[in-house]
């Protein structure tokens, strides 16, 4: 999913993002509303990711939720 794919979903994922991840904060996704590379890097901080980690397990989860 690309960049401006995330940003059209973002307020769609917002509750399943906070399901997934859920150290992160109302104000931070409304912070990075559909930014992937600020959420990105918000979710190595996080979560000790490694850059190719976070992409993926991102990408796995938009993959899945866009399916439902």
């Amino acid at each position: 999913m690309n960049r401006h794919q995330v940003e059209g979903y973002w307020k769609q994922f917002g509750d399943k993002v906070k399901e997934t991840w859920g150290k992160f904060t109302d104000d931070e996704l409304d912070v990075f509303h559909g930014t992937r590379e600020q959420f990105v890097g918000k979710l190595r901080e996080k979560y000790g990711l490694k850059r190719e980690e976070a992409d993926k397990e991102l990408d796995e989860h938009l993959g899945k939720w866009a399916r439902k």
